[in-house]
């Protein structure tokens, strides 16, 4: 198979899991807002993802007592291989571009390897080191997990 979707350039966070489920049924998850929130909205709130590229991916975080947006366009649906959206903070506290994320399965040992990256760190310069190092520490496998859990569980 040839190479899809977005380069991931070096200055990543990455997350990872293995679903013991095909990619098709793994993708099952992403069918709808409702079936992507269900493990996707945890940690931080998911308003909207329309699953159509040029769409539009909003989410928000609690931080200092405020209600932070980030978000962007969808930028990759490949159905059973990745989601890739825009992901830059809503003013006024945008970085001069935005990062990425990307989310990406891959069949493995009869089942499917989750990826969830966090990318486009390289863009931001001078808060290139600072901005990897906080996200480095901020993220965790919840939602992963959540989703393996909703796959697995239903066989």
């Amino acid at each position: 198979s040839s190479p899809m979707g977005l380069t991931i350039g070096s200055l990543h966070v990455r997350r990872s899991i293995l679903i013991a489920a095909s990619p098709a049924r793994v993708w099952e998850e992403f069918s709808d807002f409702d079936r992507i929130h269900a493990w996707l909205g945890r940690g931080h709130t998911l308003h909207r993802l329309d699953l159509e590229v040029g769409g539009t991916a909003d989410l928000s975080v609690e931080i200092d007592d405020e209600e932070r947006h980030f978000g962007g366009a969808v930028l990759v649906l490949e159905p059973e291989r990745e989601l890739s959206f825009e992901s830059n903070w809503h003013p006024p506290h945008a970085w001069p571009v935005p990062t990425r994320w990307t989310i990406r399965l891959t069949p493995m040992d009869g089942g499917t390897l989750v990826e969830l990256f966090h990318h486009g760190f390289e863009s931001l310069g001078a808060q290139a080191a600072d901005e990897l190092q906080g996200y480095e520490q901020g993220w965790d496998v919840k939602h992963l997990v959540a989703l393996r859990a909703i796959v697995e569980a239903s066989g």
